[in-house]
């Protein structure tokens, strides 16, 4: 699929053209990935960071967060837990936390490895390649960093780096994939400043990267940063503003399924905060194949405030299990046995 046809796909108002592309991406998913849905349970084990994001409200420079880190046992008792859900793999996600130190990571990583049959995905950031390689020798099995948006200078004016350091994310995959990690990423809809010719590129990208798993999802900004107060905000031309709408996000996934046909893409939380009644059905519906039921303890579950309103965080993990369940079923999909590795990654492996 060209660039241009991909853009043809975002800006089109005809909505039976947007019929038949739910009805593509809907079979090329079952005829690549089956219609098993995956069940991947996430653990957000820390909500510090170090990092000043204009939209997100675990920026270092929010200080209405209580600020936590779970502890190992913790940490053991929901991926014992996800063992007796039936879940195949657990996603642990932080801020770019420090404090979670590598030699710590690495021995949890063991452990879970150890003491459960679950594939281990992390999501911690942007991490120094001695980090990558000692936690992936410990066992992790995956590495989700997404590059949010190819625009470099959009990038920049959204993710302020690190005294001293440039962020290079697209040079970190090509880190993870040399160590072996099974890579997801992915990028967010509607930002301020955001492009139709951005976001085609950004889609084109996923199909250049070979990706493993890809997570789109809407820009909603947390109220208490800069985007949130809709300062610093950038006027692309008229018309060429990508919105950052539930809609917008199904043609996204859609797409990312066509150029992408073996990739894991899950129905995120955010659909879900959008539309509640019906959001991840539908994005299963329309190129998705896995969703991510939260372990996090309930305790914590609120102080993860990325964005506001998020769908679900009163929910007990095994409420959010069976919720989850029902509605794969509803659809007329299954519910995933097993670690759910990414087919993409299991055809590369067997042609090296």
């Amino acid at each position: 699929m060209t660039r241009d046809e991909i853009r043809q796909w975002l800006k089109t108002a005809d909505e039976a053209r947007l019929e038949e592309l739910w009805l593509r991406a809907d079979e090329v998913r079952r005829r690549n990935v089956g219609d098993e849905v995956h069940l991947r349970g996430l653990m957000e084990i820390s909500n510090f960071c170090v990092r000043s994001c204009r939209y997100c409200g675990l920026r270092v420079e929010n200080t209405g967060v209580v600020r936590y880190r779970m502890a190992e046992e913790e940490i053991m008792d929901c991926a014992r837990q996800a063992v007796a859900f039936g879940y195949g793999t657990v996603v642990l996600q932080a801020g770019e936390d420090y404090g979670i130190e590598r030699d710590w990571m690495a021995e949890l990583i063991r452990r879970i490895k150890g003491e459960t049959p679950l594939a281990v995905t992390l999501s911690l950031g942007e991490r120094s390649e001695d980090e990558f390689a000692a936690w992936r020798e410990a066992g992790a099995d995956r590495y989700l960093l997404r590059f949010e948006t190819s625009n470099r200078a959009l990038y920049d004016a959204i993710h302020p780096p690190l005294a001293g350091r440039r962020s290079d994310r697209f040079a970190l995959f090509h880190t993870l994939k040399e160590l072996g990690y099974e890579i997801g990423s992915g990028i967010m809809i509607g930002i301020p400043g955001q492009t139709y010719d951005d976001l085609a590129w950004d889609i084109e990208i996923f199909q250049i990267l070979d990706l493993d798993m890809i997570g789109v999802g809407p820009f909603i900004p947390h109220p208490a940063t800069p985007l949130g107060r809709m300062r610093g905000t950038h006027a692309p031309p008229a018309g060429e503003q990508v919105p950052n709408s539930e809609a917008m996000t199904y043609r996204v996934m859609a797409l990312a399924r066509l150029v992408s046909p073996r990739a894991n893409i899950p129905a995120t939380s955010a659909l879900a905060t959008l539309n509640l009644a019906q959001g991840r059905e539908l994005g299963l519906m329309r190129g998705g194949n896995v969703v991510m039921p939260n372990l996090t303890p309930q305790e914590y579950r609120a102080m993860y405030e990325i964005y506001p309103a998020k769908a679900c965080i009163d929910e007990t993990a095994d409420q959010c299990r069976g919720c989850m369940t029902g509605r794969i079923r509803s659809i007329g999909r299954a519910v995933g046995s097993g670690r759910g590795d990414s087919p993409n990654r299991s055809r590369a492996v067997q042609s090296e």
